[in-house]
């Protein structure tokens, strides 16, 4: 019998002679699963006391202690406290997808991002192949100088780690915040998408061919067109007469058909809604943000700038026109004063061990009053928590139909025509 033809979409999958190269760890297998992170070995303490170091905070993820122990000031040695296996506070967050406190850190001074520990992996590795999306987007938003090519001992970067366990949400943040899709592991050369087939993760590889066909984002560049090219090729084609045959076969298929869920039609309707209403033409979107690069849309394999990095490269007034305060059932534009974290910490505290505190709050300066506060843990809508009041109002002149009123429910009908009946 004659073999099948190879799919050189399906890949070869799991073979049976591709061994390890020589030099792996016994346990390099285990990097295939979706538990490979190093083991957890730090113990909490069983006492209630309080947490006095910040890597005790990180591990209870008590954001309260840590804020603490930040305001007294911190220094290198405090926030780079290690365990064995070379994990400092942040990472054991990233691994137990702590928001709070990644959000707490990334104020702290000394912190080190790029980390490696006993095994090369980062704090962006232990989340992208945690799987924890949130944690991911922080550190690629908040985080200077993240950097997404760093390579463990066996050769993987965050973007293969997050492929070869099926994160297909991380993935698509790592590729679209500029990690290299290209980039190849050290011992068998095998990329991202080599690496998501070999271990199953099909969606994962659909994923990353969605992303290389579009890659660049155009409904957040301001030239984008809302609107739908094919929208009146489609009407056409609806309203169209149709001849006898075209009718008995519409309804057989309707009949004897089944219809099972899938994927958003490329270019079809749910694809050109959720485009529109991301856009930064939206009117959920034009009223609470506005670009700074419009001409620059985020694109695969190009590197964005974290909001710090935003704050240093922008002048004050971009930023402050580019500010939107919710405030009193209103919407308006506010100027935020920056000042500098330098100022303020050598006016406070002159040591300069314990200067970490000062500029964690000039840092927290900056970002209230730039960063939206909907990544603090409040409402996403409108960041600043408070909900504007929408007061309808009935017109004055009911003959006049230029205005909306408010809708006519029938149970108030009712009961406006049963008083009138008694």
């Amino acid at each position: 019998m004659a073999a099948a033809a190879e799919d050189p979409h399906l890949g070869a999958g799991l073979d049976d002679d591709d061994d390890d190269p020589p030099g792996l760890d016994s346990d390099s297998d285990s990097v295939l699963s979706d538990d490979s992170v190093l083991p957890d070995s730090s113990v909490e303490a069983a006492n209630s006391s309080a947490a006095n170091t910040v890597y005790e905070a990180c591990v209870r993820n008590d954001s309260a202690a840590l804020q603490k122990v930040l305001e007294r000031g911190v220094t290198r040695e405090e926030v780079m406290e290690l365990d064995v296996n070379g994990w400092n506070g942040l990472m054991v967050a990233c691994c137990k997808g702590f928001l709070d406190i990644v959000h707490g850190l990334h104020t702290c001074p000394f912190i080190d991002i790029n980390h490696q520990d006993n095994e090369g992996n980062t704090a962006l590795m232990i989340a992208s192949q945690g799987g924890h999306i949130f944690t991911v987007m922080y550190l690629l938003n908040y985080y200077p100088g993240v950097d997404t090519e760093i390579r463990d001992c066996r050769g993987f970067t965050a973007l293969i780690k997050a492929a070869m366990t099926g994160r297909c949400d991380v993935v698509a943040a790592l590729v679209m915040a500029g990690a290299d899709v290209n980039a190849v592991d050290s011992f068998r050369g095998r990329c991202a998408r080599d690496w998501a087939l070999k271990t199953g993760r099909y969606e994962t590889f659909h994923r990353l061919r969605r992303l290389t066909v579009r890659p660049r984002a155009e409904q957040f560049c301001e030239s984008y067109v809302p609107e739908w090219p094919d929208l009146v090729g489609r009407v056409t084609r609806a309203t169209s007469q149709k001849t006898s045959a075209e009718k008995i076969t519409l309804r057989i298929k309707s009949t004897f058909g089944f219809s099972f869920p899938r994927d958003p039609q490329e270019n079809g309707v749910m694809d050109h809604m959720v485009r529109m209403t991301t856009s930064v033409h939206s009117p959920l979107v034009v009223t609470a943000c506005h670009p700074l690069l419009p001409t620059s849309p985020p694109e695969v394999g190009k590197r964005r700038l974290a909001v710090p990095e935003l704050v240093k490269k922008h002048p004050q007034k971009d930023l402050g026109d580019s500010s939107v305060c919710h405030s009193n059932g209103s919407v308006s534009h506010v100027s935020p004063c920056i000042h500098s974290a330098e100022t303020v910490a050598a006016v406070c505290c002159p040591d300069t061990e314990r200067r970490g505190s000062i500029l964690s709050v000039a840092s927290n300066k900056v970002a209230t009053a730039f960063i939206p506060r909907s990544m603090a843990r409040r409402n996403s809508v409108f960041p600043s928590g408070c909900i504007p009041q929408i007061n309808v109002n009935k017109p004055s002149d009911p003959t006049h139909k230029g205005y909306l009123e408010p809708p006519k429910w029938k149970y108030k009908e009712h009961k406006e025509e049963s008083k009138k009946a008694k």
